[in-house]
């Protein structure tokens, strides 16, 4: 079993200190951010320091990390994690349903498509990476906004008209806060002709660090409502693969928020 190490949790903190203060910070400052005795930062101050990842002020003493920490995330955010997630998840979603599985995360007004695994079916839903679509219209796009604080997801959709895809597509920014209230409280969007006529879809999302990634599973509709209760299960069966064993049982946008302290 798995333990929680909060020396790890505490470094991690200091670093998410320094980027909201912006400035160098005292140890006694640190300890009241971090809510800590200030004798329990010392030893993690010197450690850091001699690794490389913090400096000292030769007057004022205060911390400041350098540009070790810097190089390393900018080596490690080449790679986008978030893309590559979304890539390995819409194939497990492809391998439970056989339907194509999209990943994407929110544009200004639009869902940027990451990545696509086309599903098994000889009629089936196809597209590209790198396909912009759109966000009032899809369930990649609903379950998006639904991780979202419903404040946000209104002013999102206030930037600028809606536009009707289909006869089917809802235009009405209130009717759409709706929808994807609803998205909220079932954990998953759902949309029947809406983007495109004939074409259904679901969708879940979640947040890989402060990132919000969406997956969904795409194709005929008349398939997608008589396979509506599998897919539902396989979708959540990978969201919480993806995004952690509590995604299945409450959406993120629902949960509390938790005090980011480590105690010592």
């Amino acid at each position: 079993m798995p333990a929680f190490v909060p020396a790890a949790a505490r470094t991690m903190l200091l670093f998410e200190a320094f980027a909201r203060e912006r400035r160098e910070l005292s140890n006694a400052e640190i300890a009241k951010l971090l809510d800590l005795p200030e004798s329990s930062c010392v030893d993690l101050l010197y450690t850091l320091q001699e690794a490389g990842y913090l400096m000292r002020t030769a007057r004022s003493r205060r911390f400041y990390p350098t540009p070790q920490l810097s190089t390393l995330a900018n080596a490690i955010a080449s790679n986008n994690p978030v893309a590559t997630a979304g890539r390995e998840a819409v194939e497990l979603l492809v391998d439970l349903t056989g339907e194509s599985a999209l990943c994407g995360v929110l544009g200004h007004h639009h869902v940027e498509v990451l990545g696509i695994c086309e599903g098994r079916h000889a009629l089936r839903y196809i597209t590209a990476a790198g396909t912009r679509i759109g966000l009032h219209a899809t369930a990649l796009g609903q379950a998006l906004l639904a991780e979202l604080d419903p404040a946000d997801a209104a002013e999102i959709l206030a930037r600028r008209p809606l536009k009707a895809l289909t006869p089917n597509t809802v235009t009405d920014p209130q009717q759409l806060l709706r929808s994807i209230e609803a998205t909220r409280q079932r954990g998953y969007a759902w949309v029947d002709g809406e983007g495109t006529e004939g074409v259904a879809a679901m969708a879940v999302a979640g947040r890989i660090g402060e990132e919000v990634l969406g997956l969904s599973v795409t194709g005929p509709a008349e398939r997608l409502r008589k396979c509506r209760s599998e897919y539902e299960a396989a979708l959540f069966k990978v969201k919480a693969q993806v995004f952690g064993d509590g995604a299945r049982a409450r959406p993120a946008a629902s949960q509390p928020t938790r005090r980011r302290t480590a105690k010592p």
